[in-house]
C-alpha cells in the first residue's frame, strides 16, 4: 500500500445525450489523469445526468421526458462502458462514475447505478442504488446487498454509496466492516432545502453526511457532486424542471476533516493527495469493523 491522489470531478453532463455525456467523462477522465489522480470519482447517475425531471408534476411532459432518460440510459456493458475503459486504461487511473444503468432484461426500467473501472480499463463492479430517494422512486429501480463491497486496488480498499445511502447507516457500516479505506460518495448536486437552514448552519447535508462516514470508517472520502443546471438540459426543456443544482464536491480526510473544498456554482476538478500512514493511524484508534466492534452484542448480516 502506498500514498495516492485522489479526484472529485465536479461537471455538468450533457443532460439527455448518452454519447455526448461519455465523450465529455472521457475528457475529464484524462483531465483528472493528467493533474496526477491515482482515482477520480463523477456524482451520482452523472452519465447521461441525474433526472431533475422525477420532480415534475404528473403529466404528458413528464412522461415525455422519462421516455428521453430511459432511450439514453447505460449498458453494462456497452458501447459507453468500453470507452469509459478505455479512458481509464489511458489515463492510468481508477474511475468511480454514476450511471443510469438500463435493465438488460425488460429494456423498461434503469438503476441508479456505480460503476468501478480499474486502471487497466476492466470493470471492478457496480452498485445499484439500495433505494431511490423520494420522487427518484418513479425513476429507478432498487438494488441488491450483494453490491455492497469493498474492491481491492494497489493503493487501497474502495468503495461506494449513492447519495441518501449514506442516510441509511447500514450500508455504510457494512463498508467498514469490510475495511474501507478510500470511499466515494457520489450525489446529484447540492439539494433542495426541507425545510429552511438555521443561520448556524455552515455545510451542506452531503458534506455533512460525508463527514459523518469518513470520521466513522476512518477513510478517506471523496465527496462527488455534480452540476445540474436547467442551461446544461435541452432547450425544449429548461423551462418544466424545478430546480438546478450546482455542486458542492469536497475531499475529506480519515478524521473527517474536509481537506478541499466545497466548491459550488462551477465545474471543477478538486485534487487532494492521501497518505497511508493517516489511514493506519486512524484506524489504529478506532477501527468500527474491528476492534471498536461488538460481534457479542450485534449480530449484522447481508440478506441479499
Amino acid at each position: 500500500m502506498s500514498d495516492f491522489v485522489m479526484a472529485a470531478i465536479q461537471a455538468a453532463p450533457v443532460h439527455f445525450d448518452r454519447e455526448a455525456s461519455t465523450a465529455k467523462a472521457c475528457r475529464l477522465i484524462a483531465e483528472a489523469g493528467a493533474q496526477g489522480a491515482t482515482i477520480a470519482a463523477f456524482g451520482e447517475c452523472w452519465l447521461p445526468g441525474y433526472p431533475v425531471f422525477a420532480f415534475m408534476a404528473a403529466g404528458p411532459r413528464r412522461w415525455e421526458l422519462g421516455s428521453a432518460y430511459l432511450a439514453n440510459a447505460v449498458q453494462i456493458p456497452g458501447p459507453e462502458t468500453e470507452r469509459l475503459c478505455a479512458a481509464a486504461a489511458k489515463a492510468g487511473i481508477d474511475v468511480v462514475i454514476g450511471v443510469a444503468e438500463l435493465d438488460e432484461r425488460t429494456r423498461g426500467t434503469v438503476y441508479a447505478t456505480l460503476l468501478f473501472i480499474g486502471r487497466d480499463g476492466s470493470l471492478i463492479g457496480k452498485h445499484r442504488k439500495l433505494k431511490p430517494s423520494f420522487h427518484e422512486r418513479t425513476v429507478w429501480g432498487e438494488g441488491t446487498g450483494t453490491s455492497i463491497r469493498v474492491h481491492e486496488r494497489p493503493y487501497g480498499r474502495i468503495s461506494g454509496l449513492n447519495c441518501w445511502e449514506h442516510m441509511m447507516m447500514l450500508p455504510g457500516y457494512a463498508l467498514a466492516s469490510q475495511g474501507t479505506q478510500i470511499h466515494v460518495a457520489a450525489w446529484p448536486g447540492s439539494e433542495p432545502e426541507i425545510a429552511p437552514a438555521a443561520p448556524t448552519t455552515t455545510w451542506p447535508r452531503q458534506v455533512l453526511l460525508s463527514r459523518a462516514f469518513a470520521c466513522q470508517a476512518g477513510a478517506y472520502v471523496i465527496c462527488a457532486a455534480g452540476v445540474n443546471r436547467k442551461s446544461d438540459h435541452p432547450e425544449a426543456y429548461r423551462d418544466l424542471l424545478p430546480f438546478e443544482q450546482h455542486g458542492g464536491s469536497c475531499i475529506i480526510d480519515p478524521r473527517g476533516e474536509v481537506i478541499v473544498g466545497p466548491v459550488s456554482g462551477r465545474e471543477e476538478i478538486l485534487i487532494a493527495p492521501g497518505s497511508f500512514d493517516l489511514l493506519r493511524r486512524v484506524k489504529a484508534v478506532i477501527d468500527i469493523g474491528g476492534h471498536y466492534s461488538r460481534p457479542d452484542v450485534f449480530d449484522f448480516k447481508i440478506l441479499r
